[in-house]
């Protein structure tokens, strides 16, 4: 099934040039649905999940979220990532003072050296900031803290969320892409791609004193651009996959190519999304219209082959099978 969204890409580099990014869904059915899975803290919606391979698993970390609108993170395995064994507790629950009242919400996870680092979003019910929880095995978390506070940094004006980790060290630092909200082209409030640095993982402060990477007027990003899995590094760069909201709040996932020498620095840019809602369940939901990437893993065999993991209208999981093709110079 698919879904002829193929994003071209026409990148001179001196070495590589990335050709095109592709997908198609694995299932028409979600594959994991709230009303199935029976779990009062996640009675309203199980979607957004983080993804990572652990011991020949796919293990999902997912936002679910109670008919209070309280979220809290949720673990689910699998071994053919169809079905999922899901634990039937939280291994993140909202328990600091920046989560009380609103949550635990939309994970990101990124192995480094056996360590698992996962960066969330906490909602106190008045700001959302960017956390961070450590962990050996995926269920034991040990919070860090906030790592990029709200209404703080060198250009960021409200809330932060979405950090997703490079899984190499480049320069000598670690970077993060996140989301950050400043005005617009047009003078209006929109969310914004923000780039931090870290010498330890842990500690982290803006890279830059503006976003590194804006919306765009009339464009499938023109509202939102907030970073999905972990980034890619391929021979051509830095490989972002992101989500795009327009100004009707439609969510649809697209690419962003970073140079790897220099992560601020844009390369090449999708015109159009990989993907948009097209099924009945990720057209309606708790919210309309929102296919919404944040794990994606690489097949075994096939580095540029990837398993993603999407939430679709605030309410499901669904996945897609993406297909990242690289020039002739770059294989």
């Amino acid at each position: 099934m698919r879904l002829a969204l193929a994003a071209a890409l026409f990148a001179a580099l001196a070495h590589a040039q990335i050709i095109s990014v592709s997908a198609e869904r694995v299932s028409p059915q979600p594959l994991i649905d709230a009303a199935t899975a029976h779990l009062p803290w996640a009675d309203l919606g199980i979607y957004n999940p983080a993804a990572i391979r652990r011991n020949g698993k796919i293990v999902l970390l997912f936002r679910g979220q109670n008919h209070a609108r309280i979220s809290s993170i949720g673990y689910a395995e699998s071994s053919d990532g169809r079905q999922f064994d899901i634990l039937p507790q939280p291994v993140l629950s909202p328990e600091a003072p920046y989560e009380r009242g609103g949550g635990v919400e939309d994970p990101r996870l990124v192995e480094i050296a056996g360590v698992y680092y996962l960066t969330y979003t906490g909602y106190d019910g008045h700001s959302a900031q960017l956390c961070l929880a450590v962990s050996r095995d995926l269920k034991q978390w040990e919070r860090r803290g906030v790592i990029l506070p709200a209404y703080k940094g060198t250009w960021n004006k409200q809330w932060t969320k979405s950090g997703a980790i490079v899984p190499e060290k480049i320069a000598g630092k670690w970077w993060m892409y996140y989301l950050g909200t400043a005005p617009g082209p047009d003078g209006r409030t929109r969310d914004q791609m923000g780039l931090a640095s870290s010498p330890d993982l842990l500690h982290w402060t803006d890279a830059t004193d503006r976003s590194v990477m804006s919306v765009r007027l009339a464009a499938f990003d023109s509202r939102v651009m907030e970073p999905g899995p972990p980034p890619i590094v391929t021979p051509a760069g830095i490989l972002l996959l992101y989500n795009g909201a327009d100004n009707k709040l439609v969510y649809r996932p697209a690419w962003v190519l970073f140079d790897a020498r220099n992560p601020a620095h844009v390369l090449a840019r999708a015109d159009h999304p990989f993907a948009a809602p097209q099924l009945d369940w990720e057209k309606t939901g708790t919210v309309v219209n929102v296919i919404f990437l944040e794990g994606a893993i690489p097949e075994p065999f096939s580095p540029l082959e990837f398993l993603g993991f999407y939430g679709a209208a605030d309410r499901y999981i669904g996945a897609m099978r993406i297909h990242i093709s690289l020039g002739a110079n770059a294989r």
